[in-house]
């Protein structure tokens, strides 16, 4: 098994902190609908600003609140203002990597949605893989 790529958040800005909560990440369920990230999902959080990357799980905030809230220890590894990448990821077996089509999303500073974009592999009749970032979505 290999671990993979399953959604991406791309660029989101950090909206709030609260240190004296339960802990995890508070996401709008729009952004997370559209990228494909469940309640409760695990995922890895990369901020640009300082380079500290967690690990934690998401709860869902208000639908169009366009939030990102770091919450509990996960608040310490952030200021509001700071971009971070949000990233979900899955275990597949190597000969499933053309059947995955992860989402990403990129924003801008308000985190509102800039571009959609998918991962792409694909097999060329040689056996070797390619790989394109493409816009919009893709069919499944």
């Amino acid at each position: 098994m290999k671990k993979v790529v399953a959604a991406k958040l791309h660029g989101i800005t950090v909206t709030g902190s609260e240190l004296n909560y339960h802990g995890s990440i508070t996401l709008d369920p729009d952004h997370c609908d559209e990228a494909g990230i469940l309640p409760l999902e695990f995922v890895e959080i990369w901020n640009r600003a300082s380079g500290v990357r967690i690990s934690t799980y998401v709860i869902y905030g208000e639908r169009g609140s366009r939030c990102c809230v770091l919450n509990g220890a996960a608040a310490r590894t952030c200021q509001v203002g700071d971009e971070m990448i949000i990233c979900s990821s899955t275990y597949i077996e190597e000969n499933q990597i053309t059947e995955i089509k992860p989402r990403v999303l990129t924003f801008d500073r308000d985190n509102s949605v800039r571009d959609r974009l998918f991962y792409d592999a694909r097999v060329r009749d040689d056996g070797t893989v390619t790989f394109d970032v493409r816009e919009g979505s893709p069919s499944r």
